[in-house]
This record gives C-alpha cells, sequence and structure tokens, in this order.
C-alpha cells in the first residue's frame, strides 16, 4: 500500500508541474523531465525496482502502437530515403561514436559502449511531434520524424539485445546471429499476422467495454509473444498497428473509435510521466551510492555523451540534406529538401520514453550499468530541456512558411463527401428529404472555395456558440427542476456530438497538459 501512496504523490507532482508548463508555455516532455529530476531530489521519495523485461513491454508498446497507428504506408514508401537515413545509419553512426567516447573516456567494455550506444541513439519523435504541434510545419518533416522514431527504435533494440549477449558470452555464436537476421522481417509478418486475426476478431466485441480491454491485450499480447519467438518486438507492433489502422476502421463504429482514442491517449500519457519518475528516481539512487568525486566524474562522462549525441545527429543530417538537394537539384526534381527544415530535423534529436525504458531493460549486473543508466538520462534530460525549449525560437529564426495543406485537403474532401451525399438524396422525395438536402447544401457551399460568403471555419464557429447558448439553457431547466437528471445527461451527449461534429480536426485532440 505504501508503494501505490508514493506513487500517486509522484504523479500528483508532475501533474502539478504540467499545468505550470501549459502556463508557462513549455512542451510537456520538457516538464516531464523536470518532473524526473525534481522528485529524485525529494528526501522521501521510495526506491522502486522494477523488471527490465517489463519495462520495455509496459513503456515501449503502447506508445508504439499509438504512433504507428496513425503513420501511414504511403508515407513511408514517398519518404524513404530520409527516413533510411534517419532510422538506419544516425542509429549506427551514434552507437558507435558513443561507444567509441564510452570506451576512450570511461574505460567501459566494448559490449557495454555499445549497449550506451544503442540506448542512446533513437530519439523520440513524439517528443519533438508534442513540441512541433505548436507551429505549422511542413507536413513531410513531420512524416519523417513519425516513421524515423518507429523504425530507428527496432535497429537501437536490436543492437542493445547484441550487446547484451556479447557482454555474458565470448562472442555471438552463429545461432544467435541467424536470429538477429531472421528478427526483424519476422516481426513484421507476425504483426502484419496478427492485425489481420485482430480485425476479424474485434468487431464480435463492438460496443462493449470489452473492446477497449482487447485493445489493450492484443498490444501487449503480440509484444510477449513476438518476444517469445525472439523476434523484433517494435517492427511486429508496428505492423501490428499499421495494418490494424488501414483495414479496421471501416469496421468499427464512430462511439467506440472515440472511446478508443480517449483511453489511448491517457493510458500511454500516463506511462509516459511513469517512466520519467522511474529514472530520476534509478539516477537517484545511482548517485547516492557514489562519492563526491565519482559523481562529478559521472556526470562529466554524462555531459561528453550529450554533446556526441548532439552534435553527431547535426553533422549527419545537415550532410545528407546537401547530398539530397544537390542530387534532386541535378536531376531536376521539384521537390528538393530546404536547408531550414534540415536544421529543424536536425534539432529534433530529442530523447524520450524509449531511452528510458531502454536503460531501465539492461541487468542489474550488467557492466558499466551505473554509469549508462547516468548516461541515458542525461542525454534525455539535456535534449528534451536544452532542444526542446529552443526548438521554438529555431523555427522562428528559420522562418518557414506554414504548411495549409491539411487544411485545403480536408476542406476537399468534406466537398467530396457532402457531394456524395446530395447525389443519394437526389432520388428522394418528402419533407425530410427536403430537409436533408438544405442542410448540406448549405455546408456544402461553406467549404467551397473562392466561397464570397462565411468559410467553413466560422460556420463552425457559429454554430458553436450557439451550442454554448444551448447548454446554458439546459443548465437553466436543470437547475430550476424543469427536467430529470437522466434527461439531462441524454440530452447533453446530443449536444456533445453536435459539438464534436462542428470542430476542426485539430480541436478534437486532447492536450497533454
Amino acid at each position: 500500500m505504501a508503494l501505490f501512496e508514493n506513487m500517486l504523490i509522484l504523479v500528483l507532482v508532475a501533474v502539478g508541474l504540467l499545468h505550470v508548463s501549459r502556463r508557462l508555455n513549455i512542451p510537456y516532455p520538457t516538464m516531464l523531465a523536470l518532473s524526473g529530476v525534481l522528485v529524485a531530489t525529494l528526501p522521501w521519495t521510495p526506491v522502486i525496482e522494477i523488471d527490465p523485461q517489463l519495462a520495455l513491454a509496459l513503456f515501449i508498446a503502447p506508445a508504439l502502437f499509438d504512433a504507428a497507428y496513425d503513420f501511414s504506408p504511403r508515407a513511408l514508401k514517398s519518404n524513404w530515403k530520409p527516413l533510411l537515413a534517419l532510422a538506419a545509419f544516425a542509429v549506427v553512426i551514434t552507437t558507435a561514436a558513443v561507444a567509441w567516447v564510452s570506451m576512450a573516456l570511461a574505460g567501459l567494455p566494448l559490449a557495454a559502449a555499445i549497449a550506451l550506444g544503442a540506448i542512446v541513439a533513437p530519439p523520440d519523435a513524439a517528443a519533438a511531434t508534442a513540441v512541433l504541434a505548436r507551429f505549422s510545419l511542413p507536413r513531410r518533416t513531420i512524416a519523417v520524424l513519425k516513421g524515423e522514431s518507429l523504425f530507428n527504435d527496432a535497429l537501437a533494440l536490436l543492437i542493445l539485445g547484441a550487446a547484451i549477449s556479447l557482454s555474458s558470452q565470448a562472442e555471438v555464436s552463429r545461432n544467435q546471429l541467424s536470429m538477429i537476421l531472421i528478427a526483424a522481417p519476422g516481426g513484421i509478418a507476425l504483426g502484419i499476422g496478427f492485425a489481420l486475426v485482430y480485425v476479424r476478431i474485434a468487431p464480435s466485441f463492438a460496443g462493449t467495454l470489452g473492446s477497449r480491454l482487447l485493445e489493450f491485450v492484443a498490444t501487449f499480447g503480440v509484444w510477449v509473444i513476438a518476444e517469445r519467438l525472439h523476434l523484433s518486438a517494435i517492427l511486429c507492433i508496428v505492423a501490428f498497428a499499421m495494418g490494424v489502422a488501414r483495414y479496421f476502421p471501416e469496421r468499427q463504429s464512430a462511439r467506440d473509435r472515440v472511446h478508443s482514442y480517449a483511453v489511448w491517449e491517457a493510458a500511454v500519457f500516463v506511462l509516459n510521466v511513469l517512466a520519467f519518475l522511474l529514472m530520476g528516481l534509478q539516477a537517484r539512487a545511482i548517485l547516492m551510492g557514489l562519492n563526491a568525486a565519482e559523481a562529478w566524474q559521472a556526470l562529466a562522462f554524462a555531459g561528453v555523451v550529450l554533446a556526441t549525441v548532439v552534435l553527431v545527429r547535426i553533422a549527419w543530417v545537415l550532410l545528407f540534406n546537401r547530398a539530397m538537394y544537390r542530387g534532386t537539384h541535378m536531376a531536376g526534381g521539384p521537390d528538393a529538401p530546404s536547408f531550414a527544415q534540415a536544421c529543424i530535423v536536425s534539432w529534433c534529436g530529442m530523447r524520450g520514453v524509449v531511452t528510458l525504458a531502454a536503460a531501465l531493460y539492461l541487468p542489474t549486473d550488467f557492466p558499466g550499468r551505473d554509469l549508462i543508466v547516468l548516461g541515458s538520462l542525461a542525454v534525455v534530460l539535456g535534449t528534451l530541456i536544452g532542444q526542446g525549449l529552443t526548438l521554438g525560437p529555431l523555427i522562428r529564426f528559420l522562418e518557414v512558411q506554414p504548411d495549409t495543406s491539411f487544411e485545403a485537403e480536408v476542406a476537399t474532401t468534406r466537398a467530396v463527401l457532402l457531394d456524395a451525399a446530395l447525389d443519394h438524396l437526389s432520388g428522394e422525395n418528402g419533407a425530410a428529404a427536403v430537409h436533408l438536402r438544405d442542410i448540406y447544401r448549405a455546408k456544402r457551399a461553406a467549404v467551397a472555395p473562392h466561397d464570397s460568403r462565411r468559410s467553413a471555419g466560422e460556420v463552425d464557429q457559429l454554430r458553436r456558440s450557439v451550442l454554448d447558448e444551448m447548454r446554458t439553457a439546459l443548465a437553466g431547466i436543470r437547475r430550476t427542476g424543469g427536467i430529470e437528471d437522466d434527461v439531462f445527461q441524454a440530452v447533453q451527449e446530443e449536444l456533445d456530438w453536435a459539438e464534436l461534429a462542428a470542430s476542426s480536426p485539430g480541436q478534437l485532440q486532447l492536450e497533454e497538459t
């Protein structure tokens, strides 16, 4: 019971700091990193141990599923070059650079040095996306950052697994090497297979709370089974989520979808909070076990690792950008990546929950574990605080033009759907058909391009103001005893759905702070 009470208090501290971050306009991942440091300084905070395998599954599986569900395979196809450069080559280069620094400065053995490099190599684009959501950046930049976080984790954890095996044995056997080579394709195939099975089974649970439980059981179950089969659990989850996102929405009701999104956003957010808090507690326990001289040496080494990670990403991204620009320019292509976009991507190297979970994944007797954990935490804190707080000013300094293509495509899609509705009603007669035609014609006129009347945004804003007035009237009727509470709740739900229908896609997203 004491553990549960302490965790509640720690989460409450994090919630308070997140509220402060909203007031100060600080990105929430940055404030989460600060909260982890703060709870580590509190004298009454408990020592909490977590199983390494559990840490990896608990913190990474749902976060990856949530991110991969929103990532389009079409974006993967159209951006394969930058994704390959970031998700593969950048991970290998960063791992090698950090491993060299670790052996040269800290004297870590080869396996431990590679493990540290693999842990800090993959950026968490979810943290960068939380910051970039405040700005209207090119959608391609956002897509590349999201895709990077999905696929770089898989390679980094494969390298980490090989390093752990190398540490426990003199060399990696041929069977182990074969298992590593089939881990990626095997994980993808397994994820696709699970997605096809889930799409067939899940509709049977539609409209029930059991469908939410099935989502979590399926996500964690896919991860566990992939781990048991020694396949890439990360790529398995990514393939599973992308397969479900491709085929399941057509079989899912609107109500189930709204419930699912709300539950997943809350669950992933809570797990992120817990990951940062647990990492802060781990760092506190390590520093308390060192004397002053050893602590300063460890912190200095962690600072060097942080600088190496940041500088390697900047150098690699800018070098790749210039090579891509020259190649595209020589080929006469119109879609050459800009230098400003490269600067933003190079500075979006924030590490997050994946790095934290990977550090917690190390066995307790792993050589140099304490130094690795401190180095990992320094990279997470340094990138989230340093880069997270300066990314906004960098974007404003570069004067990146806002991207309005998303709003334009949404308006065009709405117009096509309204045309389909009007075509369906064209053969219908009666008062109801006339009434619906009038409604859809009014909506079609609002989304028409170059329309002289009110824009779709103005119409929706006016509709929401009318709904606010209706809510006020409904509350007044309830206060005077004109209706019972069950009637109030039913009508209130109708107004809620009407407000959702009058909201833009961005307004439907919950804020993390």
